[in-house]
């Protein structure tokens, strides 16, 4: 099963230096039955997209309680074993938890598939959307807007030998 694990490019760096994604439990985004439901596609790699895009915003979200970190949104692309993610069965049609599981082990980060990372152009937006975040949530639909102009970014794609460089450690 894949799993997106929303980070940041400081929690990259500490995966990175750990060789490993964790602690457990592991919060990530896969295409469970609810966002299957809620996207209305059979088309797994629109799916995927989706998941990926929810994960995205959970990074959104760490950013917002990073104010040091660099204001690009991080996920990392992993396979799990079927049974190593888990959604929470009460929460599974909460909007605000869709695609949701938890992953119970560590995961090495030589599992990870590939790293999703914003370009720099899109750290204007990001910093904005992650300011707006909380008024977003309390219904205000400027905030929403601000904080849907990151979605606008789509996530570049990286290979995991690439994680040095976009951490600061390549050449």
């Amino acid at each position: 099963m894949r799993v997106y694990v929303p980070l940041s490019l400081p929690r990259l760096a500490a995966a990175y230096k750990a060789g490993e994604l964790g602690p457990a439990p592991l919060t990530a985004y896969a295409v469970t039955p609810a966002l299957r439901e809620w996207y209305l596609s059979d088309d797994i790699e629109e799916l995927e997209y989706a998941a990926l895009n929810r994960a995205a915003l959970a990074s959104l979200r760490l950013l917002a309680g990073e104010p040091d970190a660099a204001r690009r949104r991080v996920v990392v692309a992993v396979d799990v074993p079927d049974g190593a993610a888990v959604a929470d069965p009460d929460r599974g049609l909460d909007p605000a938890s869709l695609g949701e599981v938890s992953v119970r082990d560590v995961v090495r980060l030589a599992k990870a598939a590939a790293v999703h990372v914003d370009a720099d152009d899109a750290e204007k937006d990001v910093t904005a959307a992650a300011a707006a975040l909380g008024a977003a949530d309390h219904g205000d639909d400027d905030a929403q807007f601000v904080v849907d102009g990151a979605e606008d970014h789509e996530l570049l794609w990286f290979a995991t030998q690439e994680i040095p460089n976009l951490i600061g450690l390549g050449d």
